[in-house]
């Protein structure tokens, strides 16, 4: 009797240790998130070709933000109003709290609310243009590259990537495609989501639409003119004009987060719709 249960525990033991065995060889590798969506190859230098996705050393440790190359261009900016940019380099997500933090901490700055969302990897709000500009100088110093806020026409040229339309994706808001009010998301009108929750425009970059505004560093007018502030960047020392802001945010209505729309914010304000992303200039080649 002993034996029988014995030898019965003994023959599902080793059953179960082929059942196992043979998963982990044929099942498993077909169906980890890893063999399904590889990452692009990152590399840890510029390479500065169009598409090339990299992020830089810092001198205490650790990387900066993954940028992404982006060619020279042109484009129709507002109805009437043709623009070319040069190439450059840009933060694919919005800058998180674990990146800003790190500055923060080490510049000892105080860390901005993030009105009980929580931090890690959702966008950075409730900072200034200056705090924004400050942690762009911080990252030139670190990586001996120049980092800044994106001008107006940057910042809508990577956001269109090539489209024409409200939205990279075609005229319509669609279900699920960003964080607004009326977006269709689980964070719409509620809070931010997590940097990359939703689908990449052709450019390789996330959260163009939506999630919060996003800091330029340009001059707001209320329409474009020959004078062209939005192809310029306002100084630093500039404390009383406004700052266009693009993009929309989790709490505006998907109107006001179509790639054409531009709202303003003084610099020295803070709040909780307002994040940004960087920009790394490419030197011209000889």
């Amino acid at each position: 009797m002993i034996k029988a249960v014995f030898m019965t525990i003994l023959t599902g033991i080793i059953g179960g240790f082929l059942l196992l065995l043979i998963e982990y060889i044929y099942i498993i590798p077909f169906f980890t998130p890893s063999a399904i969506l590889l990452p692009p190859p990152i590399s840890k230098a510029c390479q500065c070709t169009p598409g090339k996705i990299f992020s830089e050393p810092l001198r205490y440790g650790g990387f900066g933000p993954e940028m992404v190359v982006l060619a020279a261009g042109h484009f129709r900016i507002g109805n009437d109003h043709d623009v070319s940019v040069s190439r450059f380099a840009i933060s694919r997500y919005e800058i998180s709290f674990i990146e800003y933090d790190i500055f923060a901490q080490e510049t000892k700055r105080h860390l901005p609310n993030d009105n009980g969302w929580g931090r890690g990897n959702r966008p950075v709000i409730n900072v200034s243009w200056h705090e924004a500009n400050a942690y762009a100088e911080w990252l030139s110093q670190e990586t001996n590259q120049r980092y800044r806020l994106p001008k107006e026409v940057e910042w809508e040229y990577a956001a269109r990537a090539d489209t024409d339309t409200h939205y990279w994706w075609g005229n319509e808001i669609g279900l699920n495609m960003a964080n607004c009010e009326g977006c269709g998301s689980l964070w719409d009108n509620k809070k931010t989501a997590p940097v990359g929750s939703f689908a990449a425009n052709p450019f390789k970059l996330y959260d163009t639409v939506g999630n919060v505004y996003e800091w330029t560093c340009s001059e707001y007018e209320e329409k474009y003119t020959e004078t062209g502030k939005e192809q310029r960047c306002l100084s630093k020392h500039n404390s009383t004009a406004l700052r266009a802001i693009r993009g929309g945010s989790w709490y505006s209505g998907f109107k006001f987060a179509r790639v054409s729309n531009r709202y303003r914010f003084l610099p020295d304000s803070r709040d909780y719709n307002i994040g940004f992303r960087l920009v790394r200039e490419i030197p011209k080649t000889k």
